[in-house]
């Protein structure tokens, strides 16, 4: 049952083989830490984490990196436009740093709540100016650059292989963009290093070979990558949207320097839609971790909705949907809490296997190119039919949840916490039932209702569960 991958470099699913036996090289392309991350975005790191608890399951080391862009990332990925963590400051009137070091914070703590296991190294952008000027140098040596009045451009018709990982039709970009390409030579260049602006001083800037100025996105993830995994690792991983520009740029100037193969494996997550649309901060039309919780849900009810569709298929969003998700979670959890048969929490120092028949056909699942869907099926069956039966009914739960990542035991074994928006309507409702308001207390009881939990009024006072 050996671990099977679709690989966006050849459009197939193919047996994965590391680089180094049982080491994997894993790199994640990061968030810009400009706003708070939304739950599209966290669904791309939601499958890369599975990817690697995958990996672990199957007894591979792995070394994770994960960038934070925290400079050199602007408001149109053809460089045009104000840096995205610099035109945020200005509107908040803070610096540049203090913007990207709240949002950085903000974005850990959400990787925190979904149980999301940390990469290796993270790998802030302007913690590794030098390198990225070393490996422009090197392009630049080599004859892949050129220079404008307002930056250092990657020549891509001096990589012959340019457009076609992303597909691209070159002469198509190339005719649809004549007039709005400025001063590069093609319309598919794109910046190494942009310079700063003239009479004109920011926060994030620093001296280089050609100037004061910062350098651009795509350089950031090829000199980073390469830094802590080589210039030739295993997987890379991302979302789609990635794939026609971000990435393609990555491999041509990686490949350009180096002149051997960047990376293996590319593996891609595919949107999160809200309506017809694809969440993102560019459509305004995202919702963030935080505003889930504030409805009344848990973190782990959007892995759980996470978890039920594959990776590579589009996810449409509706709070009925999360709904069902945290109905599906909460009664796995009390039929655990039914099975075990006691309020006290075993110690689980090394999982074990459920059922041979169970392991293997989750295993199968999760091996075929990270069918979470499925294997979670498989999880669910076991757990509810045989888990009361056996011995090694907390080990074997512990195992599945090497992959699922729903704290599974650990949140049987807990009390549900108030969410503070449930505990604001019901200390409204009190109020309301104080002056008996009773029709408009009955409409916040339904409001509290929908969101999952159900009150029962009793002589000595208002008890609340989770439905």
């Amino acid at each position: 049952m050996a671990l099977k991958l679709y690989n966006s470099l050849t459009r197939k699913k193919e047996l994965f083989r590391p680089i180094k036996k049982r080491l994997v090289g894993l790199y994640t392309c990061g968030p810009t830490v400009y706003q708070y991350a939304h739950v599209g975005n966290l669904r791309t790191y939601l499958f890369a984490d599975i990817l690697k608890r995958a990996l672990l399951i199957n007894r591979y080391r792995v070394k994770h990196v994960m960038n934070i862009t925290d400079v050199g990332h602007l408001t149109s990925d053809a460089d045009t436009g104000k840096d995205k963590v610099a035109q945020e400051a200005k509107r908040q009137r803070k610096s540049a740093w203090d913007i990207a070091r709240f949002y950085e914070h903000a974005f850990k703590k959400d990787l925190e709540r979904l149980n999301i296991i940390p990469p290796s190294v993270w790998a802030r952008a302007t913690d590794h100016i030098q390198e990225q000027i070393k490996l422009i140098r090197q392009l630049e040596r080599k004859g892949f650059t050129y220079r404008t009045s307002d930056g250092i451009y990657f020549d891509t018709t001096r990589f012959a292989h340019y457009a076609s990982f992303g597909r691209n039709n070159l002469k198509g970009i190339r005719a649809g963009s004549r007039v709005a390409r400025g001063e590069k030579l093609h319309a598919t260049d794109f910046a190494l290093w942009k310079f700063s602006p003239k009479k004109a001083r920011r926060d994030m800037e620093w001296s280089s070979p050609w100037g004061m100025g910062f350098p651009g996105w795509h350089i950031e993830c090829s000199s980073m990558s390469m830094k802590y995994l080589g210039k030739h690792f295993d997987i890379h991983t991302g979302g789609i949207d990635h794939i026609a520009i971000h990435h393609t740029n990555e491999i041509a100037q990686s490949e350009a320097a180096t002149g051997i193969t960047f990376v293996n494996v590319w593996v891609h997550g595919n949107f999160l839609r809200l309506g017809k649309a694809r969440m993102g901060k560019s459509e305004k039309n995202f919702i963030t971790l935080e505003t889930l919780i504030e409805h009344g849900f848990d973190a782990l009810d959007f892995r759980y909705l996470a978890l039920t569709a594959h990776y590579r298929s589009p996810m449409a969003f509706t709070f009925q949907a999360l709904k069902a998700a945290r109905t599906a979670r909460l009664r796995l959890l009390e039929h655990i809490r039914s099975a075990i048969k006691t309020k006290r929490r075993p110690r689980v120092t090394r999982p074990l296997s459920p059922s041979l028949y169970a392991k293997s056909a989750f295993l199968r699942e999760i091996n075929n190119d990270l069918n979470v869907p499925r294997a979670l099926a498989v999880a669910r069956k076991h757990i509810e039919k045989t888990a009361h039966t056996s011995r090694n009914t907390a080990a074997s739960i512990a195992w599945f949840d090497q992959i699922l990542g729903l704290r599974l035991l650990e949140s049987a074994y807990l009390t549900p916490s108030l969410p503070a928006a449930i505990q604001k309507l019901m200390q409204e409702r009190e109020a309301l039932r104080k002056s008996k308001e009773w029709e408009s207390a009955d409409k916040i009881r339904e409001v509290i209702k929908k969101q999952g939990w159900e009150l029962e009024d009793t002589a000595s006072g208002t008890k609340l569960k989770k439905r």
